[in-house]
């Protein structure tokens, strides 16, 4: 038998980001001291009041199936989540609960999209906004941000990008790759725009909430403008601030038709999210959260370390993220140069592919996120890799001719 995919999945790439991190794993394996700055999750382990949660779940028999998208004990966590943090009022029927922040968007799409449908979003974007659109029939579209504008889109710009066939506009901040974070009047310029487009409906990925730095203060879309509260889904998760990546926990509120179809997508497909990871996710959003300081110290010492040695490195560039944990280096100075090995640099894939080969430092090629010639570089690591990445990239910049 010949195996042939579908034609949606024929439309979709792989995971750029997977597929690095899995490459300086085997090269590690093979005894090369590589450096790994691919992945996009924190060093730190999950907090133990929340590990405990999930032992005295176990413990206690709560090992079945659960309502498909949450407990109702999470939902009202989650509920008072927004409330607390954001200003946002929800009842338990307008969350859903998921395996990941990725379910929850990818959910969403397949539960509204129709082919043709455009998606809007910045880029440099998160690798998965493309291709999960795609799968589900739709036309991403993406809006351009520079580095002259620190990452970030304009009003006139998304004004320009929405058409009729805008179904959805998603909005990333802290961002990831580039950890740009729009402030609260420049997300009041955006909404400006929406509220004259009545047809688009929003998504905000606020997973990098609680990762911010420098006095910068993260703020929603349905936080910022109540009149698009009611097309916004808010979406967020424990993956990032609590540790909890392989926990696997993504959630969102929003208006209840479009919770209840995500609801029927959930029930055909994954159905509920592990039961004690659903404990686990409680502990986290109703325990103490001042380690989550402390992790951002560090994180934000992290940060300066790369900044200062990308920054030093001849052709390199990036500016001061204002949360997240990614470093997005702009390489234009790079392009067209030949390394110490020989090897030309014709994009950042040749620039990301010669790193890993002649420094052994694993980063990510600008290019799967759509933004290029740039690479991402991920500080979600110790102090001393960072510090020994950062003179090894300073050497291959020196060698290049």
């Amino acid at each position: 038998m010949t195996f042939h995919q579908s034609d949606a999945l024929a439309r979709v790439q792989p995971s750029a980001t997977l597929a690095v991190t899995q490459k300086a794993r085997d090269l590690r394996a093979q005894g090369v001291d590589v450096i790994s700055l691919g992945a996009g999750e924190p060093d730190f382990d999950t907090p133990d009041h929340i590990k405990d949660a999930a032992i005295a779940a176990i413990r206690a028999g709560k090992t079945k199936y659960t309502a498909v998208d949450g407990i109702p004990e999470l939902k009202a966590a989650i509920v008072a989540k927004f409330g607390r943090e954001n200003g946002l009022v929800y009842t338990p029927d307008q969350v859903s609960v998921a395996p990941g922040g990725k379910p929850i968007i990818y959910n969403a799409l397949v539960a509204t999209l129709n082919p043709g449908d455009e998606v809007l979003f910045p880029a440099p974007y998160w690798v998965s906004y493309p291709e999960m659109v795609r799968l589900c029939g739709g036309e991403p579209k993406v809006i351009p941000a520079g580095i002259e504008n620190g990452f970030k889109i304009t009003p006139a710009q998304l004004e320009a990008a929405i058409t009729p066939k805008t179904k959805w506009f998603i909005f990333n901040s802290p961002s990831n790759p580039t950890g740009a974070g729009y402030t609260a009047d420049e997300i009041r310029g955006l909404t400006d725009v929406l509220l004259r487009h009545p047809q688009v409906m929003i998504m905000t990925d606020d997973m990098y909430e609680h990762i911010v730095y420098d006095g910068y203060e993260f703020a929603t879309i349905a936080q910022v403008e109540p009149r698009l509260y009611d097309r916004t889904l808010t979406t967020n998760g424990v993956s990032k601030a609590f540790s909890m990546t392989g926990w696997r926990i993504g959630y969102a509120a929003g208006p209840k038709a479009l919770i209840a179809a995500m609801r029927k997508v959930i029930s055909q497909t994954t159905s509920n999210a592990c039961s004690i990871s659903q404990w686990a996710a409680l502990a986290a959003l109703e325990g103490p959260m001042d380690f989550i300081r402390d992790r951002n110290d560090a994180f934000k010492r992290r940060r300066d370390i790369v900044l200062a040695d990308i920054n030093a490195a001849k052709g390199l560039s990036a500016p001061v993220p204002e949360g997240a944990f990614y470093i997005f280096a702009e390489c234009s100075g790079w392009i067209g140069k030949t390394t110490a090995k020989g090897v030309t640099l014709h994009n950042d894939v040749d620039v990301c592919s010669a790193l890993l080969d002649e420094e052994a430092v694993a980063a990510v090629p600008g290019t799967a996120f759509g933004g290029s010639p740039c690479f991402r570089i991920s500080y979600a690591t110790d102090d001393d890799s960072l510090r020994e990445a950062g003179k090894r990239i300073r050497r291959f910049a020196e060698n290049l001719s």
